[in-house]
């Protein structure tokens, strides 16, 4: 049925396993399928290795299953029916008469097989010579493994598809930092599209590069070895781009909120961070002095930030009203990619918590690089 809907568009491999992954020029207009093999491999797979799943190891247990099996009691257990491609060890065969027809020609469709973990995290991401896979990890198993495989991580998405997730007891809807899964590589880092927050700013930062058309081209550094090194997030590189951002004055704020939203008696006392999100050498938040008592705030003031990879760099810019007795009211956020930032006067248009533009609120600053 999918070779008759889809004919010439769907992509699969001519062998049993798909030995390199396809550039996006021959990805253009097909279709590929990536999941775990029919349920009939499974089950003779099973049949044939009963017992084995007594001797799972605690860092596996780490790896999580995906968000659509976890309950609120099982927080980061694992089980067998989780991202897994129990094809691999029966190749094929027909085992105890379960395999039919139908499945078999199915499996030879799916172009990526996912993988279930098996072992610990450095074994899930050796590299297999002749076979591209996808792996997926929770949230805390991406941060655990980045701790002491960062670059086990990239050589491993320099070949394979990794997909991240957020843990299942995200029950507000918030999400995780997504520059883990980018600064090593991961091509699919999944967010609960449903909250918003800074983690989200961050995507939308992201993802206005390219046009905004929701593909961003990973680094080449990070897709392949440069002088036969595999690059390290986490490596002390020397600056390579030195970013300087004046934030003059904003204004719109007085049409975009009625008057008394920030303050019932006075105007506001407005200020802006400005930072970078990026590899740990390159983060950093710096802060305007706070304007008092005036709806179009003129700062004049200058940042300077040194990038040390400025290609997975983020300019955080967020504007916020001081309050005494609460919190700090939100006035407004914008991110995008340092790599497409152009250098002049611009006036910045701002965002809302939900990341919907507002229609009036600018803030009128200059990008330089040094």
């Amino acid at each position: 049925m999918l070779i008759e809907t889809f004919e010439d568009m769907l992509f699969y491999p001519e062998s049993e396993f798909l030995k390199e992954f396809p550039s996006p020029e021959q990805l253009k207009y097909r279709i590929i399928i990536s999941t775990k093999p029919p349920q009939e491999y499974r089950k003779a797979q099973t049949a044939n290795r009963k017992g084995d799943d007594l001797h799972k190891s605690e860092e596996e247990d780490l790896l999580g299953k995906e968000p659509s099996e976890l309950n609120t009691d099982e927080h980061e257990e694992d089980d067998d029916t989780s991202d897994s491609d129990s094809s691999e060890d029966n190749n094929g065969s027909n085992i105890g008469g379960l395999s039919s027809p139908g499945a078999h020609k199915y499996k030879h469709l799916i172009a990526i097989h996912a993988r279930k973990p098996k072992g610990g995290l450095k074994e899930v991401l050796k590299i297999e010579l002749n076979k591209v896979r996808r792996l997926s990890l929770s949230e805390q198993a991406l941060e655990k493994a980045a701790e002491s495989y960062g670059t086990d991580i990239v050589r491993f998405t320099q070949k394979n598809i990794l997909r991240v997730y957020p843990k299942g007891t995200r029950f507000n809807s918030s999400n995780y930092k997504p520059l883990i899964g980018w600064m090593h590589g991961a091509q699919m880092v999944a967010f609960n599209m449903q909250g918003y927050g800074r983690s989200l700013w961050l995507m939308q930062g992201m993802f206005r590069a390219n046009g905004g058309c929701g593909y961003v081209k990973k680094p080449d550094f990070v897709m392949k070895n440069l002088d036969n090194q595999v690059f390290d997030p986490k490596a002390n590189l020397p600056v390579k781009k030195t970013l300087k951002v004046k934030v003059y004055m904003g204004d719109g704020w007085h049409l975009d909120f009625k008057h008394t939203h920030f303050d019932l008696y006075s105007p506001p006392d407005f200020y802006t961070r400005v930072g970078i999100a990026g590899v740990p050498a390159d983060e950093i938040m710096k802060q305007t002095k706070k304007k008092e008592d005036i709806w179009t705030p003129s700062w004049e003031e200058e940042f300077t930030f040194q990038l040390k990879v400025p290609e997975l760099a983020l300019l955080r810019v967020e504007v916020h009203e001081h309050d005494l007795s609460e919190k700090d009211d939100f006035g407004g956020q914008t991110c995008f990619p340092i790599s497409e930032l152009e250098q002049g006067i611009r006036a910045v248009p701002l965002f809302d918590r939900k990341g919907n533009k507002y229609n009036s609120i600018r803030l009128l600053m200059r990008f330089q690089f040094i």
